[in-house]
């Protein structure tokens, strides 16, 4: 067995480092068997997980995750939910008024280290481990864990009859290893926003009701036996025997393990051309079937352009479960709220679907950098609908601008006094209004106003580029700006530590147009403390117009001269230290119309009432 475990290590680590920029990962390998008892909403558990240390630092302790924990009164998570400004409703106080049946708990029993007894502690929702031997650099470890745990009543994401009536939505039910990384260790409590982990493979068996449906993240090894809800054209199904069965899953190279079970639970499935499976888990009625009976075709056309334009789904199935609250994703798999019209059940699943790209394959630290996911799916999810509407397949039509609400959004927020750096750690946000406009909003305009500054194809290939070199390894912010600046050859630091370590807002105005001898000189101001680029049109009182670009300097260069189907004249750059800048125009100023700074809208300006100087 041990020497099984060291040739698996070395098997991994040769993995890992092939092609992998610049850093190690360590890298896990959970088995586990749960004996499900659904009278008491209860169920045991005995976990293997082999850890491998790819790091070069000797391990004393480990750490892990028992999210359950969170679901009990005065936990950190409910202080925290009575104690903010402006508190999730689906929070609220009710983890307060949680009885001892209704609570969630996750006990370990026992804990061995290659067989040798190990000493732990709780502590609230973190499993703190002494190690009888340290880790070495370069070493495995196997982990053996008998643990007993209760499902809580559905609050926040994971627990037992929600608002729709789904039986069980097992996210986070499991002790899960914390991530150990460049950074140290990840032991970070549980108080309802966001999750880390480390890469590796799951072997899962569940064994249940055999009234229950069973949906989950990975591949159904036993669909023969498992029977109801998995039958497929030409499979010969056994008829199970007995009160309940064992659900046997395979889930390889993810960071998380999802499931879900109902006995109500309609099971669809849609294989793709290219044989992704799409598999449909929903509680069918009159509010459900029209809905859900449309989103497969939905969900394929999106496949086709999310593949193509960031990047290659790299596992054979997904699947989209009711159950959650509203929409939570997991690898290969999403909790969704079921009940809804078209429209929100296809938009939601849209957004939860771009999330395997941007945290179920990339995988960077929500918990530091919730924007790299939330931020980066809420852009990609937008632009797939727009492209869906254009295609028909959406209701409504295809806009020059979807992401317009996003810049509207932001800036009331950045003048409200409230907001707070991208750089802030998920959970120490002071609002959850900050924590969602920086998360989503504001991240989401990373991206949009990055294509602005360094063009759409630029764009278009960095995003790819950053997809392919980073997937399955945890990058950080400097890691994609970096992409970014090897995509378009310009330099982008600034761009991060402005928009992402700052508060510091963008104003820029026309301040006037003068005649000088028969030509004009447009004089622009700067306002705002963040420098950026200038997209510049000035609009000609025969209609005309001429498109000018004003790189800064410390860009070291500027976008492509002829970039979304606009050819600009690339003029001199500008010092970001100086409040004006100044142009000329070979026409004289009564011949001028307009002078419009950022005609797209792409530029997150706070105050555009003075972008457009017209002429008296």
């Amino acid at each position: 067995m041990k020497a099984y475990h060291t040739l698996l290590f070395f098997l991994f680590t040769a993995l890992l480092l092939h092609g992998q920029p610049e850093r190690w990962q360590q890298r896990v390998m959970y088995k586990m068997d749960i004996d499900f008892d659904v009278a008491s909403h209860r169920f045991t558990g005995k976990q293997e997980l082999t850890y491998f240390n790819n790091s070069p630092d000797t391990l004393d302790e480990v750490f892990y995750h028992l999210y359950f924990n969170a679901f009990q009164p005065n936990s950190m998570m409910d202080v925290r939910s009575r104690d903010i400004l402006d508190p999730d409703p689906r929070v609220g106080d009710r983890i307060q008024g949680l009885t001892e049946g209704e609570i969630g708990y996750q006990k370990v029993l026992s804990l061995e280290q290659d067989g040798s007894p190990l000493s732990f502690e709780v502590s609230g929702t973190i499993l703190e481990v002494r190690l009888a031997q340290p880790i070495l650099p370069h070493s495995s470890v196997v982990f053996d864990m008998a643990f007993e745990a209760q499902v809580p009543v559905q609050i926040r994401r994971s627990g037992r009859d929600n608002e729709e009536g789904i039986a069980y939505s097992m996210a986070q039910w499991y002790p899960k290893l914390c991530v150990y990384d460049y950074q140290g260790w990840h032991a970070d409590p549980y108080i309802g926003r966001e999750f880390y982990g480390e890469w590796g493979d799951f072997d899962v068996a569940i064994t249940i009701d055999k009234a229950y449906v069973v949906a989950a993240s990975g591949y159904l090894q036993n669909p023969e036996e498992a029977g109801f809800g998995y039958e497929t054209e030409g499979m010969q199904v056994k008829p199970t025997e007995g009160p309940r069965i064992r659900w046997h899953f395979i889930a390889p190279n993810v960071h998380d393990f999802v499931w879900a079970a109902d006995p109500d639970y309609t099971h669809d499935v849609f294989v793709r051309k290219d044989g992704l499976a799409l598999h449909f888990f929903y509680q069918k009625n009159e509010d459900t079937e029209e809905s859900w009976g449309r989103l497969p075709a939905i969900i394929d056309k999106a496949l086709d352009y999310i593949n193509a334009h960031y990047g290659q789904y790299p596992y054979k199935q997904y699947s989209f479960i009711q159950g959650g609250d509203g929409g939570m994703e997991y690898p290969m798999a999403t909790l969704i709220l079921g009940n809804r019209n078209l429209g929100s059940l296809s938009g939601t699943a849209i957004h939860e679907l771009m999330h395997s790209w941007y945290q179920m394959v990339l995988g960077s630290n929500e918990n530091l950098y919730a924007w790299m996911d939330e931020g980066f799916t809420s852009w990609a999810s937008t632009e797939v609908k727009n492209y869906l509407r254009g295609e028909g397949v959406l209701p409504g039509r295809k806009v020059d601008n979807p992401h317009k609400g996003n810049y509207t959004s932001y800036t009331n927020f950045a003048m409200s006094g409230y907001e707070e750096a991208m750089i802030t750690p998920s959970d120490y946000y002071l609002t959850n209004t900050a924590y969602g406009i920086s998360a989503y909003t504001k991240g989401s305009l990373v991206l949009e106003q990055l294509r602005y500054i360094i063009g759409d194809e630029p764009f278009s290939k960095g995003m790819l580029r950053y997809f392919d070199t980073w997937k399955f390894k945890h990058p950080n912010p400097n890691d994609f700006i970096r992409v970014m600046e090897k995509a378009s050859g310009l330099e982008l630091d600034w761009y991060l530590q402005y928009w992402v370590n700052s508060t510091h807002t963008i104003d820029y105005g026309v301040e006037r147009v003068e005649d000088t001898g028969g030509k004009t000189l447009v004089t622009l101001k700067k306002t705002g403390v963040m420098p950026m680029p200038l997209d510049v049109v000035a609009v000609f009182q025969d209609g005309s117009r001429a498109y000018f670009n004003i790189p800064l300097r410390i860009m070291r260069g500027h976008k492509p001269a002829d970039d979304g189907g606009l050819s600009y004249t690339v003029l001199q750059d500008w010092p970001w230290t100086n409040p004006t800048y100044t142009f000329q125009l070979d026409a004289a100023a009564a011949d001028i119309r307009e002078i419009i700074i950022d005609p797209s809208g792409r530029m997150a300006d706070v105050n555009r009432e003075d972008n457009t100087l017209t002429a008296p």
